[in-house]
């Protein structure tokens, strides 16, 4: 293995590990405060930081969009990840609503067919199945405790593939930072506008009123892991390829089911653990079966709504 190869290996793992860290701070938020309202500031404070970055570094010419509709469509989708997610996770345990999550290749392999015109070969079918026995598997037992609510890490994993398939279509339109900063500054409109009408449903845990420091506080430091977990995928995908760093991104279970445990008690049982490693095992196949035919510096959509 090259430098460069381990080196990116490195950067992209801390970054991957990062993320599920920031996933286990907005879990302790639960029942303090609407998990719409934990999304909205979250990302009201990370736009505003990208932003200001942008601005520094590029200018007002930063700001103008190739095609802003796109960047529109980015934001909504991370927006609809992220609420989604975050919802799941004051819910049901860290590692559970992880797994779930993990099928979004699955949903990028299939929903590129129609969306991008690429052509859907047998082995997607193939492994979606193997993916829908290990979702079944996690799900039989949190739809009976949960009922719709073990649906959102579905949902959130759907939501993020078509943001990846967007990311796609925006390639070259754009710095990284510049798409890295349109994608939270389009989200943070639908993520606050989610947490008014939340609140306006009169649901009690949906409510927003004035957020203790604590909250504010960690919504912040997600905000900061996030974004720098982000440049570190980021980095680590251009010293060693998307191809070589793209297993690693699983480290997220490792860590969240590390993290469930240690701070919240939580031991998934033999049937989340089965299904994830079903789910995971379908990952990789399907990378290990496309890693050869992407460019080995492309960057992808490697990392969560968070």
């Amino acid at each position: 293995m090259q430098q460069d190869d381990r080196s990116g290996l490195l950067l992209a793992a801390s970054g991957f590990a990062s993320l599920s860290v920031g996933d286990a701070i907005v879990k302790t938020m639960a029942g303090e405060w609407s998990p719409l309202a934990v999304a909205a500031l979250r990302f009201s404070i990370g736009a505003m930081g990208l932003a200001f970055l942008l601005f520094i570094k590029e200018g007002r010419s930063g700001f103008r969009p190739s095609n802003p509709w796109l960047q529109v469509g980015r934001g909504a989708c991370l927006a609809g990840a992220t609420l989604c997610f975050f919802s799941a996770i004051f819910a049901m345990p860290l590692a559970t609503a992880m797994a779930l999550a993990f099928v979004s290749p699955v949903f990028v392999a299939i929903l590129s067919g129609p969306l991008l015109g690429e052509k859907v070969r047998p082995l997607v079918w193939v492994v979606s199945a193997i993916a829908l026995c290990g979702v079944a598997l996690i799900l039989r037992p949190n739809l009976a405790a949960l009922g719709m609510v073990a649906l959102l890490p579905l949902a959130s994993a759907a939501f993020f593939a078509l943001m990846v398939i967007m990311n796609r279509a925006s390639a070259g339109q754009g710095s990284s930072l510049s798409m890295q900063a349109f994608i939270a500054l389009w989200a943070t409109p639908f993520l606050i506008a989610a947490a008014a009408i939340g609140h306006l449903s009169g649901q009690p845990n949906l409510a927003v009123g004035m957020p203790d420091w604590s909250v504010v506080a960690r919504c912040a430091l997600v905000a900061l892991t996030a974004s720098s977990a982000h440049w570190l995928a980021y980095l680590g995908t251009m010293r060693a390829g998307a191809a070589t760093i793209a297993p690693v991104t699983y480290i997220q279970m490792l860590v969240a089911t590390t993290l469930g445990y240690a701070l919240f008690g939580d031991v998934p049982d033999l049937a989340t653990f089965a299904g994830a490693g079903i789910i995971i095992g379908a990952g990789l196949l399907l990378w290990s079966r496309t890693a050869a035919r992407a460019p080995s510096n492309e960057p992808s959509g490697l990392t969560g709504p968070k």
